[in-house]
């Protein structure tokens, strides 16, 4: 562990590039008196809020129509569950 602390590995720090480019861009275009963007305003945040069911049907709806599919549920007898 002490070596993580000097050296940080894993996932998250895959995206502290991409944070810093994104944070310099959005910068440079913000509108002047807009207080400035962070760094951490874009990392990624991996497991911080468990979804419910009905986001994942929601999800799961948006990406089957989106891909041409059709929703074949009842959703008149879903919603009186």
């Amino acid at each position: 562990m002490a070596f993580y602390a000097l050296e940080p590995f894993g996932g998250e720090t895959g995206y502290i590039g991409h944070a810093i480019t994104a944070s310099t861009v959005a910068n440079v275009n913000r509108p002047k008196g807009k207080k400035a963007y962070k760094v951490e305003d874009f990392m990624p945040e991996f497991g911080k809020k468990a979804q419910s069911v009905e986001e994942m049907l929601q999800i799961a709806q948006m990406f089957t129509i989106g891909l041409g599919g059709q929703d074949k549920r009842d959703l008149d007898q879903l919603e009186g569950d």
